[in-house]
């Protein structure tokens, strides 16, 4: 399988996460399951990001697209009162731009902090989470130097303010390794049969497999606040981030 295809969709927000709008067909539609389209922009979530929200506009109506299930194809998961369109429509998908928009910084942090975390620290990322503005990683990180908070809410600003290009590349697996470490997590998650990697470069500070959507500069994501700084025991830290307004 491609790449940048999931079963029978082409996924559009691979190649270009500036996209909001498009055209395309319905290739099948079930009450139970969902809705697959030929081509797609909705992020189907993954890597903590969760998946788009938005519209399929068709024949005068919408239907509300709330979720995704990932599958052998995409189903998108609509609005339980909305109409279905039919397999064959036509239909104009548009996601929800705000929503997409604060994801898209709010990832974008998260990078930025797990790669501070890494360079300044050299420790791994054990987990995390997302949600439109706020965001959480852990961190295997016995020792929590004084002073750790505000330490690394001028570190994280230091590199927002740096405005550092935020570049995606797709590598064969082999090529991708080669570039030195690419998985900032405890464990390598990667599937064994995975044969290109997608990769999220914010130059000069953090280099990582990845799948889901970012902007274009570390400037771009605006001011990040360190809200909290959680001890889990045994060396687990956990890093609450939020991007206010």
């Amino acid at each position: 399988m491609r790449h940048d295809h999931h079963g029978r969709t082409h996924r559009l927000e691979l190649s270009d996460q500036t996209l909001r709008e498009w055209e395309c067909t319905v290739l099948a539609s079930d009450p139970e399951d969902g809705i697959v389209l030929d081509r797609s922009a909705f992020y189907p979530g993954g890597g903590g990001q969760p998946p788009d929200q938005g519209v399929l506009l068709w024949g005068g109506v919408q239907t509300r697209i709330v979720g995704v299930r990932q599958r052998d194809d995409l189903w998108l998961i609509p609005e339980p009162d909305d109409p279905l369109p039919p397999p064959g429509t036509a239909v104009q998908g548009a996601i929800d731009d705000e929503r997409r928009s604060k994801l898209m910084r709010t990832h974008s942090g998260l990078h930025v902090l797990c790669g501070v975390m890494f360079h300044d620290f050299g420790v791994p990322v054990t987990g995390g989470n997302m949600e439109p503005g706020e965001a959480r990683l852990d961190f295997d990180f016995p020792e929590v130097p004084p002073g750790f908070k505000d330490t690394l809410t001028e570190r994280l600003n230091e590199e927002v303010l740096a405005d550092r290009a935020i570049q995606v590349k797709v590598l064969p697996r082999e090529e991708a390794y080669q570039l030195g470490p690419i998985i900032k997590t405890a464990t390598d998650l990667l599937p064994p049969d995975l044969e290109v990697v997608r990769l999220i470069d914010i130059d000069g500070l953090d280099l990582q497999a990845d799948g889901g959507t970012h902007v274009a500069s570390t400037r771009q994501i605006g001011r990040i606040e360190v809200k909290k700084v959680e001890n889990k025991g045994r060396g687990f830290r956990r890093v609450r981030i939020r991007l206010p307004e």
